[in-house]
């Protein structure tokens, strides 16, 4: 068996306050001769038994039966830190919900008007290990402050061990031998985690992501709400405000060139919904990820923006429509 070396142990007692005059050569001062060695040696062997246990048994300052249980490697840190910057003013604390398909979050504001439900596949990752379920409790403002040490070119690795008390984040530099590691407290977080049903909409409209960011910013500077109207003619969005109105119409459009500035309008029945524009803007910060991005609409339930990632993920927000007075 292993044996560790008194030295690597953390015990508070040193070798000199059991041999005090080791170093010193005078006979006065009590040099070490052969019978007192053998005394001190007699003396080391009644050491107690628990103190021999520790000497004798490996030890770490982690419990080596805790193994790590998730390992996701993404080749840009770049990724995750946008996702996080997508979220974090919507929400504040969530859970990272580990298993061997993915990560997953779902999460809603304060207010219960809007949730966020992200998917990241293990696919989009190499490698992606997950051997059990696992909830890693996340503080968003905490783990923003974390991925800001990370180049947006780093290779990023999460690791997390059973029953995890941290969440662990390395990030590899692609230019050099750079290698950063920093662990994240984890929080304990009770999450209900909501069943979104299927639901068959009553309009699709994909289109450029930064087309829909530019129309949210531009009427929130006239407004506080935004009406949206698909119908046959095209999806229009309007606003009234204190110091006028505005309105935007897209129609289907099609670039052979450049298919990421293709309008699809997919309709079934003429809808008009009114949406608050602070949480469209803030669903904007996502437009970094993807080159479009889809809205559904149907009446009395509320809107879908997505966002469709690489690797089969996505970013979905879902915002509750404004009604009567709200409007």
């Amino acid at each position: 068996m292993r044996r560790l070396s008194p030295i690597s142990i953390p015990y508070p007692i040193h070798i000199q306050s059991i041999w005090p005059n080791w170093n010193n050569k005078s006979p006065a001062n009590g040099q070490c001769g052969p019978a007192t060695r053998r005394v001190e040696v007699a003396r080391v062997k009644c050491l107690p038994f628990h103190l021999w246990l520790f000497l004798s048994f490996p030890f770490s300052a982690t419990d080596s039966s805790r193994h790590e249980m998730l390992e996701a490697r993404l080749e840009q840190a770049n990724i995750l830190k946008k996702l996080v910057d997508s979220i974090k003013d919507l929400v504040q604390d969530c859970n990272f919900d580990c298993n061997d398909s993915g990560i997953a979050l779902q999460a809603m504001d304060n207010s219960h008007v809007a949730l966020v439900s992200m998917m990241l596949k293990a696919e989009g990752f190499s490698p992606y290990r997950c051997d059990r379920n696992i909830p890693l409790g996340v503080n968003l403002a905490s783990l923003t402050k974390v991925l800001r040490a990370a180049q947006n070119e780093d290779i990023l690795t999460l690791k997390a061990q059973d029953a995890p008390d941290v969440l662990n984040l390395v990030f590899e530099s692609s230019e050099n031998d750079r290698i950063s590691e920093y662990d994240l407290k984890l929080m304990d977080i009770d999450q209900e985690h909501l069943g979104i049903p299927d639901t068959e909409y009553a309009a699709s409209i994909t289109m450029p992501a930064a087309e829909f960011r530019r129309i949210c910013t531009d009427l929130a500077a006239m407004s506080e709400s935004v009406s949206i109207e698909a119908s046959k003619d095209g999806i229009k969005f309007a606003c009234n405000g204190d110091i006028g109105n505005g309105s935007v119409v897209l129609r289907s459009h099609t670039n052979v060139d450049k298919p990421e500035l293709n309008v699809d309008i997919e309709l079934t029945d003429p809808v008009s919904l009114t949406f608050s524009l602070k949480y469209l803007v803030n669903f904007c910060k996502a437009s970094s990820l993807s080159n479009t991005v889809k809205l559904c609409l149907s009446s009395e339930v509320p809107l879908l923006v997505e966002y469709n990632l690489s690797g089969s993920s996505y970013l979905r927000f879902y915002l509750a429509p404004k009604i009567g007075d709200e409007e």
